[in-house]
């Protein structure tokens, strides 16, 4: 009997489908055995354990945004962004590649492809950002397609969006024809600029005003915008970053109708309400969209429990707290973005899946399998079974840490989530057969991941 690589004896292994205590044999970084006898060089004891599929994050921000005028970047690369990805159990990073000016969509790729390669620990996946729609980008659709990046990410917030509708509309249909999906941003440009104009001519333009500056109608309009878009070209699109009660029905409704609209939200919709911003430093927790009422948070919870939300993703853009509270931006202009990779699947399984709020298969669905399957990466990723990447998360469901964001991976020196009491960590992160995360130890290093070229996107 041949020695494999790694043996993990004893844990309940947790898909979409069920449970099952059995032992796990991984060769090649790769599960090769399930069950049966089995010998390995390194063998790990998980009894009385719940093994998870590694986290899939569609959406990360780890290269910096370097087209803005002021030459401002959030604080990770790909080197401390997925470090802090592993630490929380997530071992596969998509990241919004932004053209720079004068660049393609294919430019885009091909130079955050090249810092990836050489800095990131978790394996990533990359989506182009359709910026301009263009005659050239529009021709980069379908080889991009073609080479694995099958997605495209476009903003209805930019204030150049309604001038290049057609143009956006087209993008889909190629999307669609290649068998891809579409990331959408759902926040009305014009109704925000009217909103920051009212609050400049009433002079209310402290941080604790932001959530005006982008209001729920604003989010709602454009998620019925972006609903229509899908029913119209019949391109797979996905609702990034989805906050509030209004916009999730706006979804459900084009679901019914047959819509391929899928659902994401992102941590602090869960964990935070708008009262943060009634707060001295409210500036902390901006993000787009703002936090929302109580009644949001509980529906998104809600819709996590029942299948209404299909994943959960970090969107993670973090700041140093001193840029977050530039004393020289207000209410209009308040830099978006927290850390939240390395807090992001322990904060739900500790206050989601200890507490009763959602199922442990509920838990592997929207941070793994779904995300996995419309991004084009099921089966290789999102799921435990022989031929998968050996990707997965051996839980210790008594380990119990306080959030202090200056002390964790991430290179941003604050948490929106500081002084939370967190239960339920990964004792293991394994990612392709390697150990990569044990206990509080991040083993593996720069340059590990790999470029995961995808497939057709797959409905769930």
């Amino acid at each position: 009997m041949p020695d494999l690589d790694l043996l993990i004896r004893g844990g309940t292994v947790v898909t979409v489908g069920g449970r099952s205590t059995v032992d796990v044999g991984i060769s090649q970084g790769r599960v090769v055995q399930m069950g049966g006898k089995m010998r390995a060089v390194r063998e790990i004891d998980a009894s009385g354990r719940f093994i998870t599929p590694g986290g899939v994050d569609p959406h990360v921000h780890l290269t910096p945004p370097t087209r803005q005028a002021d030459g401002w970047k959030w604080a990770d690369d790909f080197e401390s962004g997925s470090r802090a990805a592993v630490a929380g159990g997530i071992t596969t990073v998509g990241n919004m590649c932004f053209p720079e000016r004068n660049e393609s969509m294919a430019d885009a790729i091909e130079r955050d492809n090249a810092e990836a390669d050489s800095m990131s620990i978790a394996d990533y996946f990359l989506h182009p950002v359709l910026m301009h729609p263009d005659e050239e980008n529009l021709a980069t659709i379908r080889p991009l397609h073609a080479e694995g990046h099958t997605s495209i990410k476009f903003f209805l917030s930019f204030n150049s969006f309604d001038r290049h509708v057609p143009d956006f509309l087209a993008a889909m249909r190629i999307v669609k024809q290649a068998g891809g999906i579409a990331m959408i941003h759902c926040e009305d440009a014009a109704i925000m600029q009217c909103c920051c104009t009212l609050l400049r001519e009433a002079g209310t333009l402290g941080p604790s005003y932001y959530p005006q500056t982008r209001p729920v109608h604003a989010e709602t309009v454009a998620t019925h915008r972006a609903v229509g878009f899908s029913e119209t070209t019949g391109c797979p699109s996905y609702v990034v970053h989805l906050a509030s009660a209004q916009a999730l029905e706006a979804c459900h409704e084009g679901r019914r109708r047959g819509v391929p609209v899928y659902v994401e939200t992102r941590p602090m919709y869960l964990h935070l309400t708008r009262a943060r911003f009634d707060e001295e430093q409210a500036a902390k927790y901006a993000g787009a969209p703002p936090l929302r009422d109580q009644s949001d948070v509980d529906a998104m919870w809600a819709a996590l429990a029942f299948g209404n939300i299909d994943t959960l993703a970090t969107d993670h853009a973090p700041w140093l707290l001193a840029e977050k509270l530039d004393p020289a931006l207000d209410a209009t202009n308040l830099r978006q973005g927290v850390a939240d990779l390395e807090t992001s699947l322990p904060m739900l399984y500790s206050t989601g899946v200890l507490t009763g709020r959602i199922s442990l298969e509920q838990f592997v669905a929207v941070t793994s399998t779904n995300p996995a399957k419309l991004f084009g990466l099921y089966p290789r990723k999102g799921s435990i079974n022989v031929g998968c990447d050996a990707d997965m998360v051996i839980w210790d469901d008594h380990e119990t840490r306080i959030i202090d964001g200056s002390t964790m991976h991430s290179r941003a020196d604050y948490s929106p989530y500081d002084g939370f009491q967190v239960t339920g960590w990964p004792a293991f992160t394994i990612s392709r057969g390697e150990v990569v995360v044990e206990g509080k130890t991040v083993a593996g290093l720069p340059g590990r991941g790999a470029l995961i070229r995808r497939g057709p996107h797959r409905a769930i």
